[in-house]
């Protein structure tokens, strides 16, 4: 049987975004929901998604 993921945690470990396979932010071999989890909130930027209150 075969699993396919469509979907995954973002990998900020602050952040509670799900962001679609497709559509991650691809960095250090991890998938982030956006450039701000990706850069590790440089500047102290969120990711502003609805609902979500990460800064890193």
């Amino acid at each position: 049987m075969a699993v396919t993921v469509e979907q995954v945690k973002c990998a900020c470990a602050d952040c509670v975004c799900i962001v679609p396979v497709g559509s991650a932010i691809e960095a250090e071999g991890r998938s982030f929901c956006s450039d701000s989890c990706a850069q590790h909130h440089a500047g102290g930027t969120g990711c502003d998604h609805a609902g979500c209150t990460c800064h890193g």
